[in-house]
């Protein structure tokens, strides 16, 4: 062959590297997801990409036959067409043996530059740029490609499955998705700006519903509203104008022992009706939900379902009240700011370097609004005054400090031994794990 035809022939070789390249790549890349999509509007080429992504050891394995092979040809054409020029060119100012050498070396160097650029880096680039477009315009070049050679594919194939069969590894691709995957895939497209960074923490909140205790949402046993059975309707129109609420427990002698709860709507329309709302008034009493605080709020949910309420106590293990919920909190938790009032903000940012923050404000909100992965002996609290108990071994008073991973946090208020609130600071730089009086 003269030189043009080396030439013409080593751009077919280039073409055909790339054409493999490219189908490795976006056969890989591709989503399943985005080509069940391109299914579902009638394409059949993606149907048959999803076939192949199911059972996808025969497709590379032509690929790697046709890289391997293109691969040589590729140097033995290049090298008997491009050395002597190069060795006539170094002819002119070595001795003929360098000039051989150095001959060699530039054709060597020319032909393996150009598969890279044009064989490798730019097809599998373009590959990963757009994955599915351009699957499904080489699956059918492909499909031929593996019916001609089927019979080395075959022995290939064959020996690759026994090598997996022997390391212990699973031959196909998990295509399940998770959780962490769809949290990804959402926090992806907040930063591009598909999706709004709000819309992205309520995806993110229902998918934390399943790790977060029932304490974490729930109205603590302090700050409970209940009416006695027999309490006078003068008690109960009181209590209702100084803490309104949807739901009220109604106890018998004491808040451990509920008999049941009375809505604020029924009340509404007794009064309206000029009756009595008295808890203990006929009609007035339902039947209250109870369920222990050990429970997940996913699983809150469920009793909801089950029961039909949106209304339920909380009990421990020792049968004391020590909470209630409503459904409208579980949403509440879910939906973050868009449904809290402004007023009602358990995390306030100050500054740029501190915060404000309640003491019963769940850990993984504090998480998140600090950025942090983690808090150390995390299985024992579930709140950030427990987290302030834990690392002081000891209720906390105004003015403690714990210091962890370069924030300062400060119990500023006390009530009852309850911590009503906490300026968290961010220190600079971040400091080691610590905690001080």
């Amino acid at each position: 062959m003269n030189l043009i035809q080396s030439l013409l022939v080593i751009a077919l070789l280039i073409a055909a590297s790339a054409f493999f390249s490219v189908a490795e790549i976006s056969l890989a890349a591709s989503r399943r997801l985005r080509l069940r999509q391109m299914a579902d509007d009638g394409d059949a080429r993606a149907e048959r990409v999803i076939r192949i992504q199911e059972q996808p050891g025969h497709y590379f394995t032509v690929v790697q036959i046709g890289l391997n092979a293109v691969a040589i040809l590729g140097g033995i054409v290049g090298e008997g067409a491009l050395s002597p020029h190069f060795t006539a060119l170094f002819g002119l100012w070595l001795a003929p043996a360098r000039a051989e050498t150095a001959g060699f070396l530039a054709s060597f160097l020319t032909v393996t530059s150009l598969f890279i650029l044009f064989a490798d880096l730019f097809p599998k680039r373009l590959g990963m740029i757009q994955p599915e477009r351009l699957v499904v315009r080489v699956v059918q070049p492909m499909q031929a490609c593996m019916s001609v050679f089927k019979p080395v594919v075959w022995v290939y194939s064959q020996c690759a499955d026994l090598l997996f069969r022997i390391s212990g590894l699973p031959p196909q691709r998990d295509d399940r998705i998770t959780s962490d995957d769809i949290l990804a895939l959402t926090e992806a497209g907040a930063q591009s700006g598909a999706l709004e960074r709000r819309e992205q923490q309520v995806i993110a909140n229902v998918f934390e519903l399943d790790t977060r205790a029932v304490s974490s949402a729930m109205t603590p046993r302090d700050r409970i509203a209940w009416f006695l059975r027999d309490d006078p309707d003068a008690v109960v129109r009181a209590r209702i104008v100084a803490e309104p609420f949807s739901s009220y427990p109604v106890c018998e002698g004491d808040i451990d022992h509920v008999v049941g709860y009375v809505d604020a709507k029924d009340m509404f329309q007794r009064v309206l009706n000029n009756q009595s709302i008295s808890p203990g008034a006929e009609g007035m009493l339902h039947k209250v939900l109870i369920i222990p605080d050990r429970l997940t709020l996913t699983e809150v949910l469920e009793q909801f379902r089950q029961a039909h309420e949106d209304f339920a106590v909380i009990v421990n293990e020792y049968s004391l009240v020590v909470g209630v919920i409503t459904l409208n909190d579980v949403m509440s938790t879910v939906m973050g700011d868009l449904v809290s009032p402004q007023d009602e903000e358990l995390i306030v940012r100050r500054d740029e370097n501190s915060w404000l923050i309640d003491g019963i404000t769940p850990v993984q909100d504090v998480q998140r609004a600090l950025d942090l992965d983690s808090l150390p002996h995390a299985e024992e609290y579930e709140t950030l005054a427990g987290f302030l108990m834990v690392m002081l071994r000891r209720v906390p008073k105004r003015t403690d400090k714990v210091t962890w991973e370069g924030y300062q946090f400060e119990v500023l208020d006390v009530d009852s031994y309850r911590i009503d609130q906490v300026m968290v600071t961010r220190l600079a730089p971040a400091g080691a794990a610590g905690a001080s009086a």
